[in-house]
């Protein structure tokens, strides 16, 4: 492995990391705001103990979010030092916007909304909660600005071999930003509510029947009913986007090698196995036309073969052609999910169904999984690129010897694993808790033990005698 290889796997390891924590932290947050909005208005102490219960995992994903941030953050200009000096004076001014503007809602109003139940009324609290939701969303904009901007560069002029910006609109509202940033939010909210419905469906799976766990398993899948069919929706302009704007990597996902005959229409391939080097797709399952229909919305539409661009600009068609069925697969079982269930809901079995509970559990880790196969299909889609058409990702990476790149990226498995793995692991410990109900007791000090009292004299049961 060269020094360019292993800089990519490292920054692709440490974003797989960051990308779960924020979009966790969109969803939750716009959850967290609904919960308190039902509380105010109704009254029912569910909504304000569902949203003190999952205040908890919000507080633990918005942490590892954003140490994991700032670590990649830093590669910019420790591995990609040339992206930087090349592109710096677009991609900076929107990181820097985003700290400006999002980070500074977020830390402004995140004290307030962790701590401050009880100390600021109801409606400071309810505003606090909202604005820390709207700054998880300004935070997406920005960041997916930069990105897309790296896929579809619009707004600039190539002065002294650097882009510079001349028309900032044109930088932030490039071809692709809208899709990408609906696409995105609609992928934190699934994979949420995908959590939210895991959640409840193992507490209800062990017997732990109770109001706010119901509440729980219905918001989530009158959630995911409503956002994975308009997901697909969504990817389809996406994939029409992507077939005007960067139609190699569309080649890639599909697999699709040669030109076929005009009027004959392309295959749909459902399977199969891209090889780079034969420059076919091997032992390929595929249903004729569907591919013309979906992609092109034409039964006789075209679109570019992977022939067609010469070897080095092609990007690895091996791994987004399985990393984007993973994605598709997915969220057909999410619509599977959400048809089931609320058909269920109908009979009122959707909480009693153990087959159903079975299959809502599995799926709790379905959206993560999907938002980062469809990230993979994204970037390592946009190769041999880092600013599609402009700059090269070989032309980018730090002139840093391979053996150093590798040593930082083996510290950085070590140090990921056990941080952000503990963290995980502390999230998980709070999911299983559940919410408490109203007149539950606070809870144990320790495993099996009563509650510590903040003051060691206060637990003493008797009188001290002899002044001892």
């Amino acid at each position: 492995m060269d020094a360019l290889l292993l800089a990519r796997i490292q920054f692709g390891f440490t974003i797989s990391f960051h990308i779960l924590f924020p979009a966790l932290t969109i969803g939750l947050a716009s959850y967290l705001v609904v919960l308190e909005a039902l509380w105010l208005r109704t009254g029912q102490s569910r909504y304000l103990e569902l949203y003190q219960f999952w205040l908890k995992p919000f507080a633990v994903a918005f942490a590892m979010g954003v140490v994991s941030g700032i670590v990649m953050a830093y590669q910019f200009g420790t591995n990609w030092s040339e992206f930087s000096r090349f592109a710096g004076a677009i991609t900076g001014p929107l990181l820097t916007y985003e700290v400006l503007t999002a980070f500074f809602l977020e830390a402004g109003f995140l004290g307030v909304m962790l701590f401050g139940l009880k100390r600021v009324g109801p409606g400071l609290h309810f505003l606090s909660t909202c604005v820390v939701a709207l700054g998880t969303l300004v935070s997406a904009t920005w960041i997916l600005a930069s990105n897309s901007w790296m896929h579809t560069p619009q707004g600039h002029e190539i002065i002294d071999g650097r882009a510079v910006p001349v028309d900032w609109l044109a930088v932030i509202f490039n071809p692709s930003f809208p899709y990408r940033l609906v696409h995105m939010v609609i992928a934190a909210y699934l994979a949420t509510a995908l959590v939210v419905g895991g959640t409840a469906a193992w507490h209800l799976l062990r017997g732990r029947d109770h109001p706010q766990i119901r509440t729980m398993l219905s918001m989530a899948m009158w959630m995911i009913l409503a956002c994975a069919p308009l997901q697909a929706v969504v990817g389809d302009l996406h994939g029409l986007n992507t077939l005007r704007h960067q139609p190699a990597k569309l080649a890639a996902m599909e697999g699709h090698w040669s030109p076929t005959p005009p009027g004959t229409g392309v295959p749909l391939i459902l399977f199969g196995w891209p090889d780079m080097q034969a420059e076919t797709t091997r032992y390929k399952v595929e249903i004729p036309r569907l591919g013309s229909l979906i992609l092109t919305h034409s039964w006789d539409g075209q679109i570019p073969a992977l022939k067609s661009f010469p070897p080095e600009d092609r990007p690895n068609s091996t791994i987004v052609f399985w990393t984007f069925r993973i994605m598709v697969g997915l969220g057909l079982l999410m619509i599977a999910l959400a048809v089931w269930g609320n058909a269920l809901r109908r009979s009122a079995r959707m909480y009693l169904s153990r087959p159903f509970l079975r299959f809502a559990l599995a799926m709790s880790p379905a959206g993560l999984v999907a938002l980062l196969a469809g990230w993979y299909t994204t970037e390592i889609g946009r190769q041999p690129w880092i600013v599609y058409g402009l700059q090269r990702t070989a032309d980018a990476v730090s002139p840093h010897p391979a053996g150093e790149v590798g040593f930082t990226l083996a510290l950085f498995v070590v140090v990921y694993l056990a941080v952000f793995g503990a963290g995980t692991a502390y999230g998980m410990r709070l999911l299983a808790a559940g919410p408490q109900q109203a007149g539950d007791d606070p809870g144990p000090g320790g495993a099996g033990q009563p509650r510590q009292p903040m003051r060691p004299l206060s637990a003493a049961t008797e009188e001290p005698r002899n002044g001892r």
